[in-house]
C-alpha cells in the first residue's frame, strides 16, 4: 500500500513517501505550488484506478533532509490545505459492534468537531473545554475525502489513523449534547495511506500522569468491528449538498472501541496519551490541555 505524507520545509509544500519518523532522514519532493490530491487523482493513486507514487515523483525537485536539520521539517495533517477553513473535521458515534443494541438507528448520529484546525499532529497538546465533565481518547481509523474539483462530491483519497478525544461525561449527561461533546481537538497522523479501510486494526492505549502510567489497556477498531457498512453510511452521508464543495477536505473519524473512561479511568488536566497502532507503524503521542474560562 502507498503511503504519503506531506509537510512544509522552510514554509515551502513538499511530501514524501512512507510513514516519517522522527528520527530519520526524509526524502521530499516539491509540490511546486500544485496540490497533493490533484495530483493524485491525476496520476490515478486513488482507491480502484491503479495508479502508482511513480507518476508523482516523477521529474519533481528532489531534497533528503538529515534527522538532525528535521526542525525546518513541520509535518501537516494528510491534505491539509492551504486554508483550515476548507476543511472540515467529522465523524460518527455509536459505529462499533461493542456499542450496538436493540436501539441502534439505521444510520450511526454524525457530528462535526469543527474546522481543519481542531485537527493536531503527535506532539502537539489537544485541548478541552474548560468545563469538560470526563474526557476520554477514542482510537481510531480517519477517512481522508477531497470535493471533486467539478461536482464538489467528495472522492475517497484514503485513510489515516488519529484519536477523538471527546467530553464523555457530556454526553452520558445528557444525549442530545453530542455536538458539544465533541468539541475537543483530535490528533491525526500524518500518513495518508492510499487504499480502502483496513478491517481489523489492533493496538495499545497508554496514559501517563506524572511520568508514571496511570492506565494502559487494548483496542480493536477497523471495518470488520463496526455494526455497519462502511460505505453505505458514508454515501448517504456524503449525498448531502452541504458537504459537496470542490477542493473541500473532509477528515471523517468512524468511531472507536472501548475507551479508558469504560475502564473507570478518569482523565485530568496534562495526562499524556500515546495510541500505538500496531501494525501500521504509526505511534501518537499528546497531552491533554484543559481550556482557560473565556
Amino acid at each position: 500500500m502507498t503511503v504519503l505524507f506531506e509537510c512544509t520545509y522552510d514554509n515551502e509544500r513538499w511530501f514524501g513517501l512512507g510513514v516519517p519518523r522522527d528520527d530519520t532522514d526524509l526524502r521530499l519532493y516539491a509540490l511546486g505550488g500544485d496540490q497533493l490530491g490533484a495530483l493524485m487523482a491525476e496520476s490515478g493513486l486513488i482507491e480502484g484506478l491503479g495508479g502508482s507514487a511513480d507518476a508523482l515523483t516523477a521529474g519533481r525537485e528532489r531534497l533528503d533532509v538529515r534527522a538532525e536539520d528535521r526542525r525546518r521539517v513541520r509535518m501537516l495533517p494528510p491534505l491539509m490545505p492551504e486554508h483550515v477553513g476548507d476543511a472540515v473535521v467529522s465523524g460518527f458515534m455509536m459505529t462499533h459492534n461493542v456499542k450496538a443494541d436493540a436501539s441502534t438507528p439505521d444510520q450511526p448520529n454524525w457530528f462535526v468537531k469543527g474546522l481543519g484546525d481542531a485537527l493536531k499532529l503527535s506532539g502537539e497538546p489537544l485541548s478541552v473545554p474548560f468545563d469538560a465533565v470526563a474526557v476520554c481518547e477514542e482510537a481510531e481509523v480517519v477517512l481522508v475525502y477531497v470535493g471533486d474539483e467539478k461536482t464538489g462530491r467528495p472522492v475517497y483519497m484514503g485513510h489515516s489513523f488519529g484519536n477523538d478525544v471527546t467530553d464523555i461525561g457530556r454526553f452520558k449527561q445528557h444525549n442530545g449534547h453530542l455536538s458539544y461533546a465533541k468539541l475537543c481537538d483530535a490528533a491525526i497522523s500524518p500518513a495518508l495511506h492510499v487504499g480502502p479501510p483496513p478491517p481489523r486494526v489492533t493496538g495499545e492505549t497508554v496514559i501517563e500522569r506524572d511520568g508514571a502510567v496511570v492506565w494502559s489497556g487494548p483496542f480493536t477498531t477497523g471495518t470488520d468491528a463496526l455494526f455497519y457498512d462502511l460505505d453505505t453510511i458514508m454515501a448517504t452521508l456524503m449525498d448531502y449538498e452541504a458537504l459537496r464543495r470542490p477542493g473541500r477536505v473532509h477528515y471523517v473519524y468512524i468511531g472507536a472501541d472501548r475507551s479508558s473512561f469504560h475502564a473507570g479511568h478518569e482523565m485530568a488536566d496534562g495526562d499524556r496519551v500515546t495510541l500505538d497502532f500496531a501494525g501500521h507503524g504509526v505511534t501518537l503521542v499528546n497531552r491533554l490541555a484543559w481550556g482557560a474560562r473565556a
